[in-house]
């Protein structure tokens, strides 16, 4: 992966697919789905991506790829970030404990999450049973 330290305003698609290692038709198949990523275009219509964009395709590669999430589970946790007009500002954590603790915090902001965290909780639980 390229290493973002050079900043530019703006990224066409190709520069993004190969900083985050995301085909082109891809990151145009994310827009139709995730409401959030909407790059800007520009006079000859052609897609400008900036570093938020980026930082938001890492973190839908992340769900998506990593953490095995379907497209609908990433929707709802980008619903939920956005929500709370919060994008994750580490994109890849290796530390679950950091992310729990962070999700802790984030509970006394929301009151509904904890309720809705223990409902997936029971859900995930009902499947691994039945494996």
């Amino acid at each position: 992966m390229k290493d973002l330290s050079i900043k530019k305003l703006y990224y066409s698609i190709s520069e993004v697919s190969k900083i985050t290692d995301i085909e082109q038709y891809v990151l145009r198949y994310w827009e139709t789905e995730f409401e959030q990523l909407k790059p800007q275009k520009n006079r000859a219509g052609n897609r400008i991506y900036t570093n938020k964009d980026i930082q938001l395709i890492l973190y839908i590669k992340e769900l998506l790829r990593e953490k095995k999430y379907t497209i609908e589970g990433a929707k709802k946790i980008l619903e939920d970030f956005t929500h709370g007009k919060q994008v994750p500002a580490t994109v890849t954590s290796k530390e679950p404990k950091v992310e729990q603790q962070e999700l802790l915090e984030e509970e006394k902001d929301q009151p509904g999450l904890r309720k809705d965290l223990e409902e997936i909780k029971s859900i995930l639980e009902l499947l691994v049973s039945k494996l």
